[in-house]
């Protein structure tokens, strides 16, 4: 807390949008620039020497009794959030990426000219401030300074505490207002970038090299999902953003790359909720000469060194539900999980009317053109994914869904793949890889076949990467995670947005 009860400065804006900021709140800061200007003086610097920050000082001198003084000159700066006047005394508190830190003003040390210039200062002022460290005899850290300089005006009041920002859209909109005032929020960035960084080491460590592929693709592929097309007029050809890395990847594996990995930005041209973003953040990987078993393991360890890393346990909660990611994780196929949850088997060894009707019961839109592996997984979905708490891995998933994925030895309709859920979400996705042209070939059909029948979310044809197998792939596992679920489950956040700097959002009316 700041020293003498310093509050926080009644916002103007009081989370009004953006552009609702009141006449006479812009135009008395407004004012104040012009008469800097007018005075010679520049409100926006261009450089500014800073020798410590809030959360340097913070631990250097934790243990400084109240009242002493360290002899120690140092320069700080940063965003004006709060501030009191009492008399001939002020105190100021800006906010540096570390943390905040008390200014302790004083007229008879600034002078009087310097004095009225600082009592000024608007919230939201980015400041610098030259003098010694010292503890109030109130207890507050402070600098007190003998100068102290604006160094850019801010023209826009802030929320008093964000309290005035209640409208998630225009958090979610204003993320840079959002990060001024909720240290919270900003938290939940830094540790995404912290799991980020945590899953490159781990990556490294075993031995993957990080890669780059295209984000422009002439066929949409990797996934079934719609993608968003574009236009290159120089080339004068329809262009599609990525909706997965897979298929340049596993083409490194066929020029002899034996491990490689790519954390990616892909897009998909579909709805948006909790857990969807159009733009979102995977990680791909791709290992030579393993499978399955060897996706799940490395999965599983690094999924929980990341979490022991960044934060220090494996038992978590989310959203109010407690999460255990110790090892091992169970595993359950998918025919399994579902025919316990309907109450009856759920197999291919039904016909495709008897899962039309099962479909129904349980209220399963149904689409002519699906067959027995899609009404089973969208079975899965609607009564079991959900009830998840995981982490498990589900197993077994079948080729109508799975047209990447090795197929099953003996049970041609299911696939070596796995879905990682843990709390009703999909983390990860991964399967032997199909290395087989031939089949490959054929399901590349079968999608096409699927497409002209109005399935907009089926692969497209790629003869290129027909090619590529035709040389020879290894025998091989792939594994994706989605970063932003991840980030979700490890930092309790409970929409995609929340974990997202700049999430996409309607137009502002």
């Amino acid at each position: 807390m700041a020293d003498d009860n310093i509050t926080h400065e009644r916002a103007e804006a009081d989370g009004r949008p953006d552009d609702a900021v009141p006449d006479d709140a812009f135009s008395s800061r407004r004012g104040k620039l012009d008469q800097l200007r007018a005075q010679g003086r520049e409100p926006y610097l261009s450089r500014f020497d800073v020798t410590h920050r809030a959360g340097e000082l913070a631990e250097s001198y934790g243990q400084l009794e109240p009242g002493a003084d360290t002899g120690e000159t140092v320069t700080v700066a940063g965003r004006l959030v709060a501030r009191r006047e009492q008399g001939k005394v002020a105190f100021l508190v800006i906010r540096d990426a570390t943390g905040d830190l008390q200014l302790f003003c004083r007229v008879n040390v600034l002078g009087d000219e310097a004095f009225s210039e600082v009592t000024g200062l608007d919230l939201g002022d980015w400041v610098g401030a030259t003098g010694e460290v010292l503890r109030t005899r109130r207890g507050e850290l402070s600098v007190a300074p003998t100068e102290v300089t604006l160094l850019s005006k801010s023209l826009r009041p802030l929320p008093e505490k964000f309290h005035g920002l209640t409208d998630t859209e225009t958090r979610y909109r204003q993320r840079y207002v959002d990060l001024i005032a909720s240290p919270e929020v900003r938290q939940v960035f830094e540790t995404r970038f912290r799991i980020v960084s945590a899953i490159r080491r781990f990556m490294e460590g075993r031995g993957f090299l990080e890669v780059e592929t295209p984000m422009l693709h002439p066929i949409p592929g990797g996934a079934t999902a719609r993608p968003f097309v574009t236009h290159h007029n120089a080339l004068d050809i329809d262009l599609y953003l990525r909706i997965a890395p897979e298929l340049y990847l596993k083409r490194l594996l066929v020029g002899g790359f034996e491990r490689v990995y790519e954390v990616n930005r892909s897009f998909r041209n579909e709805g948006m909720s909790p857990r969807h973003n159009p733009e979102f953040t995977m990680l791909e990987a791709y290992q030579a000469f393993t499978d399955l078993e060897g996706m799940m393991e490395l999965t599983e360890s690094l999924i929980t060194s990341v979490a022991a890393e960044v934060l220090g346990t494996l038992e978590i909660e989310y959203q109010g539900t407690p999460v255990d990611l110790s090892s091992p994780w169970p595993r359950s196929t998918m025919i399994e999980l579902t025919s316990e949850a309907a109450g009856e088997d759920v197999s291919f060894a039904r016909t495709l009317e008897e899962l039309r009707t099962l479909c129904g019961t349980h209220g399963v839109p149904v689409d002519d053109s699906w067959g027995k592996g899609k009404l089973i997984t969208e079975l899965f979905e609607k009564l079991v994914e959900h009830e998840l708490a995981g982490p498990v891995f589900v197993t077994e998933y079948p080729l109508e869904t799975s047209p990447l994925a090795r197929k099953k030895p003996g049970e041609p309709e299911l696939t070596e793949r796995f879905e990682l859920i843990v709390t009703g979400r999909e983390i990860a996705n991964a399967f032997s890889e199909l290395v087989d042209p031939i089949d490959q070939r054929e399901r590349f059909e079968a999608q096409m076949r699927a497409k002209a029948t109005g399935d907009d979310e089926a692969m497209g044809y790629d003869a290129d990467y027909l090619r590529a197998m035709e040389y020879g792939m290894p025998p091989a596992g792939g594994l994706g995670i989605g970063i932003d679920r991840l980030v979700m489950l490890l930092t309790d956040s409970a929409s995609i947005r929340d974990v997202l700097l700049f999430p996409h959002m309607r137009p502002e009316a």
